[in-house]
Order: structure tokens, then C-alpha cells, then sequence
């Protein structure tokens, strides 16, 4: 990547997008070793920045420094991964009741949201491989629960999951989905969407099971993924 993108732009947060980038597309795996040096080199910049852009992905549950080790990507056991669904789960089951009981969305956010799940499919039709496709998804993926987060207008709300978020995404295995997978994870999209439309708190709380486990089937499907809600 040439340094010149860097520059319109605060260097650290250029830097950290361009790891994160780098981390969802597993080019650093969990428990792999953040090469400050090297990343510098790379981008044509100090270490100072590369520093800073660490920090910001500390803050959003990416990377762990260890002193004296250094910087890592973030590993988890399979406990944790379970613990971390079952409270994505409970925290987003909350926001889609604010929503509804608050009644904060309009026509112009139902067609945003659907305007999202159509560029989800196109994503899948396009002739890219399996991984490209799967990190375009995930990144319109975000977009539609960040925009439910926001409109839910509950900000520590937003903070808690937008860092689960990031972590669940490094657990995301994204070699084994098939074409009509991912598909079928898009369309859960819509049934969210239709819940809210309908004020329906428990549809909404399903649709929202049901888009998870979809978009992490075979994580999901193990045995000791039976989530306790």
C-alpha cells in the first residue's frame, strides 16, 4: 500500500484500518505476533503511528500487548467465544426492543436497511473467491447492525457491541461457506427487518438467533455452542 494514501488523513487511524483490514482477512491470524517494524516499513511511516494504531485496536478488542512479548492478535478458547455470542445476543435482543417500543425507525430506515441485504446478495453473486466475498459481507454486515445500534440512540450500547463485534469477527471461519450459505445468511437480514416492521419483540428476538447462527454455522453447530439465553 503507498504511503501517499496516508496522507489526507490522521496517520494512526489510516494505519489502524489498514491492520484491522488486515486481521479480518486472517493475513495476521489469532495469536499471531503485530511485526511493528515491518507494518512501518511497509506503509512508509514511523513506528510512533504503528504504536498508536495498536492502542486504537487494544481498545476495540483486536490486538493484546504483552510487556516485554509485544503486540498480538487476540486468541480466545472456545468458553469465551460462547460467552461472547450469548451477550452479543442479550445486548442486541435489547436494542431491537428499543427500537420497536420506542418505535425509532421510519419507512427511510426500513429502505436503507433493505438497500444493505441487496448489496449483501449482489456481494454473493459477484467472481470473487469465497474469502474476498465473506469479508465484503462481513463489512456490510456491520454497516447494517451499526446502523440498528445507532437509531437505538444508546451509546455505551454501541460501544459494548461494536467491540464484541470486532472479536467475533476474528472467530468467523471463512473458507468453508458455500454459495447458497451465504445467501441464505444474507436473507436473514431480512427477516430482522420484518420483525421490526411488524413491532414483533419476539420474531425480532428469533430472526436475530437465526441470522447469527447462519453467518457462523459451523462454528455454531458444535456441541459446546448450545447458547444458555
Amino acid at each position: 500500500m503507498s504511503s501517499q494514501k496516508f496522507q489526507h488523513r490522521k496517520l494512526s487511524t489510516r494505519v489502524a484500518e489498514y491492520l484491522k483490514e488486515q486481521i479480518f482477512k486472517k493475513n495476521y491470524k489469532r495469536g499471531e505476533h503485530i511485526p511493528e517494524t515491518e507494518i512501518a516499513d511497509e506503509l512508509g511511516v514511523s513506528r510512533a503511528p504503528v504504536r498508536e494504531a495498536i492502542k486504537e485496536l487494544e481498545n476495540q478488542g483486536l490486538i493484546e500487548t504483552i510487556p516485554r512479548r509485544g503486540s498480538y492478535v487476540v486468541d480466545f478458547g472456545e468458553e469465551n467465544l460462547k460467552e461472547i455470542y450469548e451477550i452479543r445476543i442479550l445486548l442486541e435482543t435489547r436494542v431491537l426492543e428499543i427500537l420497536i417500543e420506542g418505535d425509532l425507525l421510519d419507512e427511510e430506515d426500513f429502505s436503507h436497511l433493505e438497500g444493505l441485504v441487496e448489496k449483501m446478495l449482489a456481494i454473493v453473486d459477484k467472481n470473487k473467491s469465497q474469502r474476498e466475498k465473506v469479508v465484503e459481507l462481513n463489512r456490510v454486515d456491520i454497516s447494517f447492525h451499526k446502523y440498528l445500534w445507532k437509531k437505538s440512540e444508546r451509546e455505551m450500547t454501541r460501544e459494548l457491541l461494536g467491540r464484541i463485534y470486532n472479536q467475533l469477527k476474528l472467530a468467523m471461519i471463512v473458507d468453508t461457506h458455500l454459495e447458497e450459505d451465504l445467501k441464505e445468511s444474507s436473507r436473514t437480514h431480512y427477516r430482522i427487518i420484518e420483525a421490526l416492521k411488524e413491532d414483533d419483540i419476539e420474531k425480532a428476538h428469533q430472526a436475530l438467533i437465526d441470522h447469527i447462527v447462519s453467518f457462523n454455522r459451523e462454528l455454531m453447530e458444535r456441541p459446546q455452542y448450545e447458547l444458555n439465553l
